[in-house]
């Protein structure tokens, strides 16, 4: 068996503070590094993604350019490619080895499986080179963004487990459902307490 750590888009503008911050993302950051810090030998591959929007265009419809956005389909600008906003989070510490993949890149890129690392892999062949067979997801935001690469890595037959306590949301209700769905889809929902 091979772990991998998906860590989803801690990043400044989805924590306080930022143009899309989501309650509690800072104290996601902070336990993250806290996990990795006490089970440096937990994962054999880390993977952290970032929205990384072009500056330049809507991202494919993502960001409301004309009216207000809906907060479902459209959103205010965010997270643009070398911006603060798009820089891990500070308290984030990532080990040096991480795989840092860059999504949303003129696409809404929810998925972490929609972008690619810095030396242009796609997250499903690092999967695959990684000789990778189980993930553990932590990040932001658990409705959206976390949801698409859960969702995505059991379709790529990954064993899943969703660290809840290690997950923040837009908002309660649909986090919820969010969750339910990728009960019901095959994820395991548990805590960081499992990391060996």
């Amino acid at each position: 068996m091979t772990r991998a750590l998906f860590i989803i888009d801690v990043q400044n503008d989805f924590t306080e503070g930022g143009t899309l911050a989501v309650q509690g993302g800072g104290a996601v950051a902070k336990a993250v590094t806290e996990l990795l810090a006490a089970h440096p030998d937990a994962y054999d591959v880390i993977f952290a993604s970032r929205d990384w929007h072009d500056a330049d265009s809507d991202n494919a419809g993502h960001f409301a350019t004309e009216g207000e956005p809906d907060f479902i389909a459209t959103w205010p600008v965010h997270c643009v490619a070398d911006t603060p906003g798009a820089e891990y989070h500070l308290a984030l510490l990532l080990p040096e080895e991480t795989i840092h993949i860059r999504k949303g890149q003129g696409s809404p890129g929810y998925s972490i499986f929609d972008g690619v690392s810095e030396g242009g892999d796609k997250t499903g062949e690092l999967l695959i080179t990684n000789g990778v067979t189980d993930v553990d997801v932590v990040g932001l935001a658990t409705d959206y963004c976390v949801r698409a690469s859960v969702v995505d890595a059991l379709e790529h037959g990954q064993h899943v487990r969703v660290l809840t306590d290690l997950v923040a949301g837009v908002s309660a209700e649909t986090s919820e459902a969010a969750l339910a769905e990728l009960a019901h889809l095959g994820a395991v929902l548990t805590t960081s307490d499992v990391v060996e």
